[in-house]
């Protein structure tokens, strides 16, 4: 009974190994097949990536991209902004002595232009006490190949009658300046601010004579507007307003000489309408 028993166990054995080796001549079992296929799934999936690193098309690439997870360099850069990169020009008037940050009026030119766009980023002042048109040559200009601007302001005139520079250097400077800032930005990305009289003011006559100086500030403002036309380029007039300084010395700074943040906004008040009229025509 015990060597049936064993015999039945052998003959069992022997059709199970059997099986095995027909079923290997057909095909694989399921189990193999699913295992087989995430193999062949994989070895393609490496040649694929030997493929694009070895130089794959760019349609390849880019449907790899796609697949996979987004990251910044699957979301195309744009140049567009709403702000034009805004760099300001000059002297002390620009800088703003005498006045705090947000008094200096490029700074208060860009607050009044409020939210609608495009609008001006003020990205620097490159306004310095002291500074003459030839300076703007020599200093400023050279920044702006770092700093990129999209629109310029300039202000600048004063030290150059506070110094005894000729209006013909004057001139001479200032088209240089001009032609310089065309170039960057075009005629319509530019804004010229004339001259003020500082001449009414408290510490005016510590400058000179009055009446001498006032007159060569109109010369050279009056130059300003003559190669600013000859360029289309806007000039914003603030003589006037600076003269209203002689009774109103609310619109002088605590220096007795340049101009306070009050006087500053009256300009503003004239800038910002014709810099919204060149950034939303």
């Amino acid at each position: 009974m015990v060597r049936t028993t064993r015999l039945i166990w052998l003959l069992a054995a022997l059709l199970v190994a059997c099986g095995a080796r027909d079923g290997d001549n057909t095909g694989p079992p399921t189990g193999a097949a699913t295992g087989g296929g995430t193999a062949a799934s994989t070895a393609a999936s490496t040649a694929a990536s030997a493929s694009a690193s070895a130089g794959a098309p760019a349609s390849a690439s880019a449907g790899a991209a796609a697949s996979g997870s987004a990251g910044a360099d699957a979301t195309p850069m744009t140049s567009e902004r709403a702000n034009l990169r805004y760099v300001a020009l000059g002297d002390s008037y620009t800088i703003g002595t005498s006045v705090s940050l947000e008094a200096r009026w490029p700074n208060q030119l860009v607050a009044s232009l409020g939210p609608n766009e495009p609008s001006l980023d003020l990205v620097a002042n490159l306004g310095v006490n002291g500074y003459t048109s030839q300076d703007v040559i020599a200093v400023e200009l050279p920044q702006l190949d770092a700093l990129r601007p999209e629109f310029v302001t300039l202000l600048i005139g004063v030290n150059d009658v506070v110094q005894g520079v000729s209006a013909d250097t004057y001139r001479g400077n200032l088209s240089a300046i001009l032609d310089d800032l065309v170039a960057r930005v075009g005629p319509n990305r530019i804004v010229l601010v004339t001259t003020p009289d500082y001449t009414v003011t408290p510490a005016g006559a510590d400058f000179g004579d009055p009446t001498t100086q006032a007159a060569a500030i109109r010369t050279n403002n009056e130059i300003m507007a003559t190669l600013a036309a000859a360029r289309g380029i806007i000039v914003i007039d603030v003589f006037d307003i600076s003269r209203r300084a002689a009774t109103d010395r609310s619109l002088v700074a605590s220096d007795g000489l340049h101009p306070s943040s009050a006087q500053y906004q009256r300009w503003v008040d004239r800038i910002a309408p014709a810099v919204a009229g060149l950034l939303r025509p």
